[in-house]
């Protein structure tokens, strides 16, 4: 199976140029009218794998359109909820309260309006997609200094959740922290029509609440960002050993402007990026294209998962570090993506031109194919199919929390290759932001990916590791969450981390007074209602709930509560005996 995986693997790698059946429309109506429909994220389930329900979907064309959508609504008070494209967030923010709520896509408010050379700025409606303003702003020699790795994120979004790529120099790495401008259309009185279009300019401190606002005050319609004249930069990714990260992950944002890391914790090892800015006139034509982000064969991501589904059920911990370490390896040959010239990889450093490396996700560019081959997460194939849990720790935090997964490690040293499968812990680092619900201090984000089975009753291999690296970066290290990623045990308490949080909540007020943009869950997410936790049986093991609320956790189910072996506070849920 081990050799099978490795031509799968190998096949992955190659299939760069393959076009791939493009994702499906997350929304999907009975009527030819957008009358009764159902709404998903792009991986086909949510955390707790309800189906989201709405009355009717409407797809504006225009700010005036939009404007009349959003009245129209306020008028019946009718519940209302932006979606995107794609819907590549994992909880559920686009799902609204009941059956007959309103979805407002932005997948045809897809314009550039302008791009500004002289001021430095590009004007774009929120669906626009990074992938669009990256290229748009290249035709006209600019770029956007940093953004997610991700190129399939539509900008009203990537701005909602708060995404980011990685970096500790300038305003940092977040998009929401380059908005100039910003227009959201708001719900109002009947003297106003009904609805009322803000424009949000710097300076004014209510942008700081839309700058990421989860959805929940309205719909941008515009965004006006801050832009710089196009750069090379020169990529160098360093593999080494472990040992040092701690020490390395609190400095090492300071000496590289796009540094990162990809950790490997089971083999000890770290990637380190090593990127910088360099003369225009230095020689290059480097191209990102991930390889995680190509299309696959739809054959092949079937092979993978079932190969997974067999380690699982065996409870084959060495067969998941032997693929770990295959998976590894076919990444590092393949240089993960990066290229000298767009077409080979003759070695390190990568040079080249920030819009051709600064992201990437081929596999968006394609026309049908009758599913022959799919971007790997596509629900409509046997793919991958994981958990998410994304965090952001303070940098004078950094080192306990690393030390702390590596005595995990220590005690176990199999009980992490489920990670390196998924290529690892990408940690990215984020600077202090203006938005009300942005990163409170300079930080480090943790970026991990595990398998999800797709019987929610079924324990994962070593779940009480993964469990406990969860508890740990939350309750003991006061981690921010992703708003567009995790489980919603990632959501508990998390509002009280902000320091203005109270000062979001009287804009929300102001905006949307009768929470129309808003639906049960964000406001369980939002401090104000209790239920954010689901408590079921099996609920720990979808991260639903804590352990202690799970009655599946008992000796008779074969799993229990034990005392974090880190975190002593901590309950995770166990197995009662070794895999």
């Amino acid at each position: 199976m081990e050799i099978l995986t490795l031509i799968c693997i190998y096949f992955l790698m190659i299939l760069n140029l393959v076009k791939s059946s493009p994702p499906e429309d997350p929304i999907k109506c009975t009527s030819n009218n957008n009358f009764n429909c159902t709404i998903t994220n792009s991986y086909g389930a949510f955390p707790d794998r309800s189906i989201c329900r709405a009355g009717q979907a409407v797809f504006p064309t225009t700010e005036e359109e939009l404007i009349a959508v959003v009245a129209n609504a306020t008028m019946i008070k009718r519940k209302m909820k932006v979606t995107t494209r794609f819907s590549h967030s994992i909880p559920k923010l686009v799902c609204p309260d009941g059956e007959d709520g309103l979805l407002i896509s932005t997948k045809f408010l897809n314009k550039i309006l302008s791009v500004d050379k002289e001021n430095m700025s590009i004007t774009v409606e929120s669906g626009v997609t990074l992938k669009q303003l990256i290229s748009e702003a290249a035709k006209s020699g600019l770029v956007l200094p940093y953004a997610p790795y991700w190129w399939g994120l539509t900008i009203g979004g990537l701005i909602g959740t708060g995404a980011h790529g990685s970096s500790l120099w300038g305003l940092g790495s977040s998009v929401h922290d380059y908005i100039l401008q910003l227009r959201i259309v708001t719900p109002a009185e009947a003297a106003q029509n009904y609805a009322q279009i803000r424009t949000l300019e710097n300076g004014n401190p209510e942008l700081d609440a839309a700058r990421v606002s989860l959805g929940v005050l309205g719909v941008i319609s515009q965004v006006t960002l801050k832009v710089e004249p196009v750069f090379k930069r020169s990529i160098t990714l360093s593999e080494r050993n472990d040992s040092e990260l701690g020490d390395e992950a609190v400095v090492f944002g300071r000496k590289h402007e796009f540094a990162d890391f990809t950790w490997y914790p089971s083999q000890r090892k770290v990637v380190y990026r090593i990127d910088d800015r360099v003369p225009a006139n230095t020689p290059g034509n480097g191209l990102n294209d991930f390889l995680g982000f190509r299309s696959t064969a739809s054959l092949v991501l079937a092979i993978l998962r079932s190969s997974e589904e067999n380690q699982e059920s065996r409870n084959d911990s060495g067969g998941k570090c032997t693929s770990a370490k295959l998976t590894t390896s076919t990444l590092k040959i393949g240089a993960y993506g990066l290229t000298n010239n767009g077409f080979a990889f003759t070695g390190y450093p990568v040079v080249g031109f920030h819009n051709r490396v600064q992201a990437s996700g081929t596999c968006l560019n394609s026309l049908e194919d009758a599913r022959i081959t799919a971007c790997p997460w596509d629900s409509r194939v046997k793919g991958l199919f994981f958990h998410q849990t994304t965090f952001s720790i303070n940098l004078s935090k950094v080192k306990g929390f690393i030390q702390d997964v590596q005595k995990l490690v220590a005690l176990e040293p199999k009980a992490l290759c489920v990670l390196d499968l998924y290529n690892g812990i990408l940690m990215r680092y984020l600077t202090t932001s203006n938005a009300y619900l942005g990163e409170q201090e300079d930080a480090l984000d943790f970026d991990i990916t595990y398998y999800r089975s797709k019987d929610p009753m079924s324990p994962r291999l070593f779940e009480d590791f993964l469990e406990e690296v969860e508890q740990l970066a939350f309750f003991k290290y006061g981690a921010l969450p992703h708003w567009g990623k995790n489980r919603n045990v990632a959501f508990i308490g998390a509002i009280k981390k902000y320091r203005n949080a109270d000062k979001f909540l009287k804009v929300k007020q102001r905006y949307d007074k009768l929470g129309l943009f808003s639906s049960e869950w964000t406001d369980q997410v939002l401090g104000l209602k209790d239920g954010l936790t689901i408590v079921k049986e099996g609920c720990a093991l979808e991260g639903l709930c804590i352990c202690s609320e799970d009655i599946h956790c008992a000796p008779q189910k074969g799993y229990f509560c034990r005392p974090g072996k880190i975190y002593k506070d901590a309950r995770v849920c166990a197995r009662l005996s070794s895999p």
